[in-house]
């Protein structure tokens, strides 16, 4: 994990949910780029991050984008944010006495049925071998994640409108980074709500 660096964070809030990472891609303490963006979509309303070791990154968003265009193809519907969980649970496990570096975090809202008119915004992040944790407030992962566990406790509260959900997972991100050395140089953060997905490029310290 240290050997890239990168940290990814994902938040809950009312009737929606942000996911966010820095953008920094490093070889140790040495600084290679700093538009490295460890998260991606899946569909409108999933998008995954995927803090850990670069060339596995790029390893398992390909296999992940070739299992969801699989699923989309054979149940001819979009994947939930629950199903993509265990989707990647699985991928993981399947490598697990040769892991990926990886430590996934996934963040969606799952589309209103009649079963579920107003179903809760889901967020998860699991290790590297794929065992899932499903936290009713907010996950971190990567080199600061210790540093974003301290900040996210003290910021988060329950029920944040969107832009409020913006600003928390924002200072949150970048107060932490600003505490790890193989973390920051930028950072992009996305909140999905039910009707459209806002991004945005922050920018932070470059030292």
């Amino acid at each position: 994990m240290e050997l890239n660096g990168g940290s990814v964070v994902a938040m809950i809030g009312k009737e929606c949910v942000a996911i966010a990472s820095d953008l920094r891609l490093g070889n140790q303490a040495v600084g290679v780029a700093s538009n490295f963006d460890k998260v991606f979509p899946v569909n409108d309303k999933l998008y995954y991050g995927l803090p850990g070791l670069a060339t596995d990154v790029y390893t398992l968003k390909e296999h992940l984008r070739f299992r969801v265009n699989m699923y989309r193809m054979k149940e001819e519907r979009e994947i939930t944010p629950k199903t993509f969980t265990h989707l990647v649970s699985s991928t993981l496990y399947e490598k697990r006495f040769g892991p990926f570096f990886i430590e996934p975090v996934v963040a969606g809202l799952p589309t209103p049925t009649e079963l579920e008119p107003h179903p809760k915004p889901f967020i998860s992040t699991m290790d590297t071998i794929g065992c899932i944790t499903t936290p009713k407030d907010f996950a971190v992962a990567g080199t600061a994640a210790d540093k974003l566990y301290g900040v996210a406790e003290g910021l988060w509260e329950p029920d944040l409108e969107p832009e409020d959900l913006f600003e928390t997972i924002s200072q949150t991100l970048l107060n932490a980074v600003d505490r790890d050395a193989l973390s920051g140089w930028g950072a992009v953060v996305h909140i999905i709500t039910q009707d459209k997905v806002i991004t945005r490029t922050l920018r932070a310290r470059m030292d």
